[in-house]
């Protein structure tokens, strides 16, 4: 007993690591959710509702009701407006089809009150209950069943079961790429061909991040370049996707320099690797070099997602240390507080951290797949069902787009890493409540006084728009803020020209009295077209007139041109 080695909690070492790779083991049958998650959400829920009588008796009352109405429905059929788009076919208001539908809506709507509004249950086991019990609801969904979907009855009527057969084989072969990892047929997009296409070289190689400068379009430049952190979760030509939709050719035809952080993809030996060598290696050593290669005292900053966060915090560290280098900053979908994440927070607790963490622990990383679960069970009507019926149903198989083959890309995170964001930023909000420490220093959002744009989308999923609004609360600077149309990356990728888009444009002073998000929204008028323009705008106007073309690279500063872009890193799988 005298040679045993003891942890720091007094618990012998094999016994963590026993109970860590138990935990690991559950994570990898669950695709990382913690059972006990639903199981404390499920318990909470009975034990109150057996304690409300008041409630109970306003549930029998609903369901008759329902009930009663379903069967006025059946005797008197009527169209009736449906929201629900999984039902908004004609043929959904024929019988029996129609009452098929509405019977489920209905059953959707009692649990959906069966489930909130409990007094004193958990708010966070509300959310995680109710969300659970939509997904378990909708795989009962009328629209989800070949035998009960007007439409896939009328396809397999109309091609003689010719859909059913093609919706066999396209099951068959999402089966077999599954079981050998054989990535999704491209459509032809290729990196650096097609995808990723901007002309530029490579002047920075570090282990975490290649730093890509782009060509110059123009015949002058503004001297402050652009500085671009994507994140790390994802492959970052997201912003340089086909010709007509690159956010970075768009940017240098508007007389930029930008500078692109194109990420490494972790392997198991980068385990150890945590948020401050993201932050040494990535954004702190593409600033030093942009500077060296430009002579430009100052650079404009911008990060989407993740990337974001971690700008912010370097910005946050370089305020404290009256380091000016920023002449502005940036957030696409960017968050720098958690406490109202969306629906993505019912996916992070301290039993759903720990379990990731074993698991990561475990291999040394979170996989792309692993990641995935938790954004696909956000949009499971668009991602899973939508998906199975038009595929698999009705035998139809969509042409790869340039946005679905970047989507198949994956990327890692490395265990340390993913555990302090998860941990540290996410749920304990430790940034936002300015007690995020960094070398030795607790980090604050007032200390910034750069002027801010921050870009939030309407239908984001994992950065709710209201969550990257509160970047004008938190801090004493200009702040202006932009709603763009779309979802997390649509509404970023939301290039001049593309229909059907509009936002709200509107900047807050330093000394202007605080808006909240639903205020603010009522009263700016939304403008159609696309956002970049104004942004472009926006950059125009805080930075110096155009002159002289910057070299590419600075071979004697240090910085050679190591390779045409868009780089190595990028082809990593």
């Amino acid at each position: 007993m005298s040679d045993m080695k003891w942890n720091a909690e007094g618990a012998p070492a094999y016994g963590q690591a026993l109970d860590r790779a138990a935990r690991a083991a559950i994570a990898g049958m669950t695709r990382g959710l913690a059972p006990s998650v639903l199981a404390t959400a499920a318990l909470d829920w009975m034990m109150h509702l057996a304690a409300a009588p008041g409630k109970q008796a306003e549930l029998w009352e609903k369901a008759a009701t329902a009930s009663a109405a379903l069967m006025q429905a059946g005797l008197q059929p009527h169209e009736a407006p449906v929201k629900d788009r999984r039902y908004a076919s004609e043929a959904w208001n024929r019988q029996p089809f129609a009452a098929l539908r509405d019977s489920f809506l209905l059953t959707e709507d009692w649990w959906q009150a069966a489930t909130t509004g409990l007094r004193g249950m958990d708010r966070a086991h509300e959310a995680a209950l109710s969300f659970s019990v939509r997904q378990m609801l909708d795989v009962w969904s009328p629209s989800n069943n070949p035998f009960l979907n007007p439409e896939v009855l009328a396809r397999t009527t109309e091609t003689r079961g010719a859909n059913l057969m093609q919706g066999a084989m396209n099951f068959a072969g999402d089966m077999a790429r599954l079981a050998t990892g054989v990535p999704m047929d491209e459509g032809g997009f290729r990196i650096g061909e097609t995808l990723a296409a901007t002309p530029g070289k490579v002047v920075l190689r570090t282990h975490l991040m290649e730093l890509i400068q782009y060509s110059p379009t123009t015949r002058e430049v503004h001297p402050e370049p652009v500085l671009i952190v994507p994140a790390w979760i994802m492959k970052y030509y997201i912003l340089d996707l086909s010709e007509q939709n690159s956010l970075v050719r768009w940017l240098v035809a508007q007389g930029f320099t930008v500078f692109m952080i194109s990420w490494r993809n972790p392997e198991s030996e980068d385990r150890d690797l945590g948020l401050i060598d993201y932050l040494d290696q990535g954004p702190r050593a593409a600033l030093k070099a942009i500077q060296t290669i430009t002579g430009a005292p100052k650079v404009h900053a911008a990060g989407y997602c993740l990337g974001g966060t971690l700008l912010s915090i370097m910005a946050a560290r370089m305020a404290h240390d009256h380091d000016e280098r920023l002449a502005s900053m940036t957030l696409f979908a960017a968050q720098v507080d958690f406490s109202e994440a969306g629906e993505l927070a019912l996916f992070i607790s301290e039993a759903q951290v720990a379990l990731l963490e074993d698991m990561m622990w475990h291999q040394g990383y979170l996989d792309s797949d692993q990641m995935s679960g938790a954004f696909t069970l956000l949009r499971s009507n668009d991602l899973i069902w939508s998906r199975m019926i038009h595929e698999y149903m009705m035998g139809e198989r969509p042409h790869p787009n340039d946005l679905m083959t970047w989507n198949a890309d994956s990327t890692r995170m490395p265990y340390r890493m993913h555990s302090e964001y998860l941990r540290h930023l996410f749920l304990e909000n430790r940034f936002a409540e300015g007690k995020f420490e960094l070398e030795g220093h607790a980090l604050s959002l007032t200390e910034l006084r750069l002027p801010i744009l921050a870009v939030g989308t309407e239908t984001d999923h994992v950065a709710p728009w209201r969550s990257v609004f509160k970047i004008q609360r938190l801090t004493e600077t200009e702040t202006t803020f932009v709603l763009t149309s779309g979802g997390h990356n649509a509404g970023i990728v939301s290039e001049p020209g593309h229909p059907r888009r509009h936002f709200r444009i509107a900047t807050t002073g330093r000394d202007d009295p605080y808006r909240d998000a639903d205020e603010w929204f009522a009263e700016t008028a939304p403008v159609e077209g696309s956002w970049w323009p104004a942004w472009g705008a926006w950059l125009a106007e805080r930075s110096t007139p155009k002159g002289k073309l910057p070299p590419m690279g600075s071979a004697r500063g240090g910085y050679p041109a190591l390779c045409e872009a868009p780089g190595t890193y990028i082809l990593q799988r």
